[in-house]
């Protein structure tokens, strides 16, 4: 199993650690375009190995895609990250570039890769991928669904005051500060509803802080955050990797699924070794069906922007 990170920056360095820590995949490739910089962080993890007791080989590259060849699945994180007072929204413009090119250039590379992109706003780039490389729409993945999930469990267990592994919850919708649709009524705490355990008001504001947390991080960092980021990456790899059969909210191309054609927009799907093999269809009630409707309508907006 050969698998490629392209960005070789805090969140993409972090899917690499995260992956070969796992030892699940034979191969890690790292690619960046700054002279030195994959190399350098691929030597810096690899000298981490007999401490964390990992066999994965990762090796980097200075923007040849020709060390990427025959990936099993390939990340895109590469772009600029996101700066305090920033929107996705507003990376559009160089991001949508960077990741034409580079996921041309897997796909040149590796005909059978499935993809993962993490650039942000990421369902715009997750359906620039589709339409720039004409994969079928199970190989294309976007990550979002899958770290906004884990945020919004890590506010629940804030709020219930609970170890997190008592706790499951979900967030579909597109992945940005106003898209995100946490579904607050369906979240449980070892299948018991969490609206058992705290106030109405008080889950409000757990869903309220999960929609911002990328922001609330990156007004703290400085930068986009890179610890999580990673590890979804990670977990979503896997998944595929290792046939698991795993759910996860992610954004995909969506054909009538929720009422909604031509977009890429966080649903659960199940994901194994074909990539998404499955997309399963969650009952909403009414006010969750609207936010979902308002969600696609502001990527619609912004995948208006692309020139595809």
């Amino acid at each position: 199993m050969k698998v490629t990170v392209v960005g070789a920056g805090a969140v993409g360095a972090s899917c690499a650690e995260y992956i070969a820590i796992k030892d699940f995949a034979s191969e890690v490739v790292i690619l960046d375009i700054k002279e030195g910089y994959a190399e350098g962080k691929a030597m810096d993890l690899m000298q981490t190995a007999s401490l964390n007791g990992f066999d994965t080989k990762i090796t980097g590259s200075t923007s040849d895609y020709s060390k990427t060849a025959g990936s099993d699945i390939a990340v895109i994180t590469s772009g600029i990250p996101r700066k305090p007072g920033m929107t996705r929204e507003e990376l559009i413009g160089i991001n949508a570039g960077i990741v034409k090119t580079v996921a041309q250039n897997l796909v040149k590379e590796s005909p059978n890769v499935i993809l993962i992109v993490v650039s942000n706003p990421m369902d715009t780039m997750t359906y620039l991928a589709h339409k720039v490389t004409g994969l079928p729409k199970n190989r294309i993945i976007g990550m979002g669904g899958a770290l906004d999930s884990a945020r919004f469990k890590y506010r629940l267990a804030e709020a219930l005051e609970a170890p997190i592994s008592d706790i499951d919850g979900m967030v579909i919708g597109g992945h940005s500060d106003t898209g995100m649709v946490p579904l607050a009524s369906q979240a449980t705490r070892n299948s018991v509803r969490v609206s058992e355990f705290i106030s109405e008001d008080r889950l409000q504001q757990v869903v309220e802080d999960t929609k911002v947390g990328g922001a609330t991080l990156t007004k703290l960092l400085g930068t986009s955050a890179w610890y999580a980021p990673g590890a979804a990456v990670s977990a979503l790899v896997q998944a595929i990797a290792c046939d698991q059969k795993k759910m996860f909210p992610c954004s995909t191309m969506l054909d009538g699924e929720y009422g909604l054609s031509d977009i890429c927009i966080g649903v659960p799907v199940i994901l194994g070794k074909n990539g998404i093999e499955k997309i399963v269809d969650v009952p909403l009630s009414d006010a969750e069906k609207a936010k979902m409707k308002e969600s696609a309508e502001g990527v619609k907006k912004t995948n208006g922007l692309l020139d595809v």
